[in-house]
């Protein structure tokens, strides 16, 4: 099996390469916004529109006659922020995000992406034009064929990601029973078997001190080197956030596609879910979106299958013994009492179980022989009888810290 993997490295550059990695970002910057400044003027003039390798073309015309410090650089520097520009304007077409913007000098990341054959020895990574950049890490593990690196900058430090093509053994699938999985906010996950796991809430946790900071910012004079202290500290925390929150959800994704066979969830539509203002932060807190993805590539990695069901189907207000269905549930109810059969549901595990028994029920049925009397009871929602059956109680797990093997 032929997969795609990315090896991210911290870099140690010195004076002289922390200059030549800024004058590479200022170059990639340069360049989108230049073309992105062409592309408006065909707009605004109704010319035909320019693609990468036509604004590419007029780049290189330029460099002869203006711009001859692009040659400092590796050509592709520009050429991929010119793609990076066409994949922007893709991306508004499908709807998936808004109309370019020009990039500004403090407000964007730094960043660049060469093609060029990238050549790595210990903890040394060698680029175009740069030379020998020294890694803290050695790059020993690195496997595969390397197809571009990405160099980055994240407050002070700087990084660098190699995306690599490489053969993996077909994986065997996990011998661990079906889970369903239903996404929450005071609980990260419950799955069907009743584990609950807490997110670590990294955003909530830390928001007193960003807030902080941030206020620092503002305070201290633009373009001032105080302002630039102040704005690498509110990045640096920005950094630690964002790192807890993938650790959490690397760990807690790779944990279910190791062990289970069949994973199902819901497919949410988190853009839209993100407009109700008063749960906004709380779900970008949590990683929804970021998890999901997760899931999908590691599952075809360990062999695992992950199944989305419809997002409009009743989970929470269905009956997972009966099948009986409520009108009406609100946010708030987190338990209550099936009018059917007299169960009591507890609303996480319940909407877990449905996840499970809509994703997969003929499959539990022929595999494991233990889910026959839930699944045919989930069936019989017109039989109308009344059946009582303990669900069991949510196993509380601390924070990431959980085996579902």
């Amino acid at each position: 099996m032929r997969i795609y993997q990315t090896y991210r490295y911290e870099l140690k550059p010195n004076n002289r390469q922390v200059g030549l990695l800024r004058e590479c970002c200022g170059t990639a910057r340069f360049a989108y916004n230049w073309g992105l400044a062409q592309q408006f003027e065909a707009l605004r003039t109704e010319e035909k529109f320019p693609s990468a390798n036509v604004l590419h073309k007029r780049l290189n015309q330029r460099k002869n006659e203006d711009l001859p410090w692009v040659r400092n650089v590796s050509k592709w520097i520009p050429q991929n922020a010119l793609r990076n520009l066409d994949r922007a304007w893709r991306n508004k077409k499908l709807g998936h995000a808004q109309t370019p913007r020009f990039k500004s000098r403090r407000g964007s990341k730094d960043s660049f992406r060469v093609d060029a054959p990238v050549h790595v020895k210990g903890k040394t990574i060698q680029l175009p034009k740069l030379g020998q950049l020294r890694a803290k890490e050695s790059t020993v593990k690195l496997q595969g064929r390397i197809l571009s690196a990405t160099v980055s900058r994240e407050a002070d430090r700087w990084f660098v990601s190699l995306s690599v093509e490489r053969d993996r053994p077909d994986p065997t699938a996990p011998a661990g029973r079906p889970i369903g999985i239903d996404l929450g906010i005071k609980s990260f996950i419950v799955t069907s078997s009743g584990v609950d796991v807490k997110a670590p809430k990294p955003l909530k946790r830390g928001l007193r001190k960003l807030q902080r900071l941030s206020r620092q910012v503002s305070r201290k004079q633009k373009g001032s080197r105080n302002r630039r202290k102040a704005a690498n500290r509110l990045a640096r925390h920005h950094r630690k956030v964002r790192n807890i929150r993938q650790d959490f959800l690397h760990k807690l994704s790779s944990d279910l596609t190791k062990t289970k066979q069949i994973i199902v969830a819901e497919d949410l539509n988190i853009a839209g879910i993100v407009r109700n203002r008063k749960l906004s932060r709380a779900i970008l807190d949590l990683g929804w979106g970021e998890f999901l993805r997760q899931l999908d590539y590691k599952a075809e990695w360990y062999g695992s299958e992950v199944i989305k069901i419809d997002r409009w189907f009743p989970s929470s207000k269905t009956c997972s013994c009966c099948g009986f269905k409520l009108k009406k549930l609100e946010l708030g109810t987190r338990a209550w009492t099936c009018p059917g059969c007299s169960t009591e549901l507890d609303r996480d595990l319940n909407a877990a179980l449905n996840i499970l028994l809509e994703g997969c029920g003929e499959e539990l049925i022929d595999q494991y022989p233990e889910f026959q009397g839930n699944l045919r009871l989930w069936r019989s929602s017109k039989s109308g009888g009344n059946v009582s059956k303990d669900l069991g109680s949510r196993k509380q797990m601390p924070n990431g810290l959980v085996s579902f093997g």
